[in-house]
């Protein structure tokens, strides 16, 4: 057991909808959450005073509603803008910092306002193409191969029309 840490441990901890094991330390713990990394765990781990080697499951209730109560609303730890993962939000403008199921319901919401605007990434959303200006010559395939033949069924290539010798280059038939 760490230096200075309560005798209980909690196996999994719950902190914003997401059960993370506690043997996890908190920065790689935080990270498990969708919508927060390393960068923005340290920085609520910093803001808040814990150490951040500390393994989730010793934290008491009391600094794990804390934690839960900074990841829901971000912003009340005046953290730098450019840590939020929102920035200038289309519909309020403000400065947001989403995590879990509304992330990834935001993110939905984007692709659906961009297809029914019709704009140039809403349409390749809507065809299946790459968005971000990718190549799709060769990559971005989808399906069965098609028109290209296996070397064993061209003439003189070994397979079906003959057997290829070791030595010399002869075949045998």
């Amino acid at each position: 057991m760490p230096k200075g840490e309560p005798a209980t441990f909690a196996q999994v901890v719950r902190i914003a909808n997401t059960d993370v094991p506690g043997e996890d330390t908190l920065i790689y713990g935080l990270s498990r959450i969708k919508g927060i990394g390393y960068t923005t765990a340290l920085a609520i781990a910093r803001k808040l005073g814990v150490d951040p080697t500390t393994h989730i499951g010793y934290l008491p209730p009391d600094l794990l509603k804390k934690l839960e109560d900074a990841i829901n609303d971000l912003t009340r730890l005046s953290l730098p803008p450019w840590l939020y993962n929102r920035r200038k939000d289309y519909e309020t403008g403000q400065n947001k910092h989403l995590v879990g199921a509304e992330l990834m319901f935001a993110a939905r919401h984007d692709i659906d306002r961009e297809i029914r605007m019709s704009s140039w990434k809403g349409v390749r959303h809507k065809l299946g193409y790459k968005v971000r200006g990718q190549k799709t010559r060769t990559t971005g395939r989808t399906g069965m191969t098609v028109g290209v033949k296996r070397a064993a069924a061209l003439p003189g290539a070994g397979g079906e029309g003959g057997k290829v010798s070791g030595g010399g280059g002869s075949q045998e038939k």
